[in-house]
């Protein structure tokens, strides 16, 4: 039995799918309760220990934010108590570099490492379906908002971060091993926006956005100053090209290469079509 927790986020529901397309006995957890999850909340460490009850292996995500050392250290007890065997944690990339913002994950990463239990720790870049923020401004023919300018990004298929998290959940192969996950290609937003505008047929503008503008927008958003301020940074290290690493880590352990964003605009080209076809009528 696997416990996926983050079940119902873009990387736990497609790795629930492709669990349970292979027939692999999975337990979804969510912190709201859901007809066909467990319930089972981070800070409380009783409903944690009856999520992993009866578990042999753990997927470890929980959302970005300042609490996330104190999540993945509670979910390592939990396993931990309960005798789970193996965990894989997803982390991201840059977790331990000191110039990363946050570096939320090193607690976590140490934990896992420290537990005793089987452990994958998985760092992917950032996702290409991170661009379905753009809906709204491709539906109303608006610029694009860019807050990285000419700064490249291995962009990679969240479907791919899934399938290689399913390898390591099943397989013993990848124990004790870290990957850093990352697209085939380095891509600016200009090139992004340029792969869409050719795949849907469309002129779309591009406008860079100052980081202190970002900034209010993140704040009147509502976010968190402690996450407003990794967003930031992180854009900041794109912009001044320090965020190019490419690896061959998804072919490595999946034995094909990581999708390119092209191919992942073009598998959800029918979503920009319907949301375009909506915004018409």
């Amino acid at each position: 039995m696997i416990l996926i927790t983050g079940a119902t986020g873009t990387i736990g529901s497609e790795l629930s799918r492709q669990l349970m397309a292979r027939d692999v006995p999975v337990r979804r957890m969510t912190r709201k309760p859901l007809p066909g999850f467990v319930q089972g909340d981070f800070d409380d460490p009783v409903s944690l220990r009856k999520a992993t009850d009866g578990v042999d292996t753990v997927f470890l995500l929980s959302a970005p934010g300042p609490r996330v050392p104190d999540h993945d250290r509670a979910l390592v007890t939990a396993a931990i108590d309960t005798g789970v065997h193996r965990v894989v944690k997803m982390s991201a990339i840059g977790s331990t570099d000191a110039e990363m913002p946050g570096n939320w994950h090193v607690s976590g990463e140490r934990a896992v490492r420290e537990s005793g239990l089987a452990w994958t720790i998985l760092r992917p870049t950032g996702f290409a379906s991170n661009v379905l923020r753009w809906l709204p401004a491709v539906r109303t023919g608006q610029p694009i908002p860019n807050q990285t300018g000419d700064g490249q990004h291995a962009f990679i298929d969240p479907a791919d971060v899934a399938s290689v998290a399913a390898e390591a959940l099943v397989s013993g192969a990848h124990d004790e091993r870290t990957y850093t996950l990352t697209g085939p290609e380095l891509l600016s937003v200009p090139d992004q926006v340029a792969v869409l505008s050719d795949v849907l047929g469309l002129t779309l503008q591009v406008v860079d956005v100052p980081l202190n503008l970002y900034a209010e927008q993140l704040r009147a958003a509502g976010l968190d100053e402690a996450v407003v301020s990794v967003a930031l940074r992180g854009a900041e290290l794109i912009r001044r090209g320090a965020e190019r690493t490419l690896t061959t880590d998804v072919e490595q352990v999946l034995g094909r290469p990581a999708r390119t964003f092209r191919q992942w605009i073009e598998t959800h080209e029918t979503l920009f079509r319907r949301d375009l076809a909506d915004g018409r009528r």
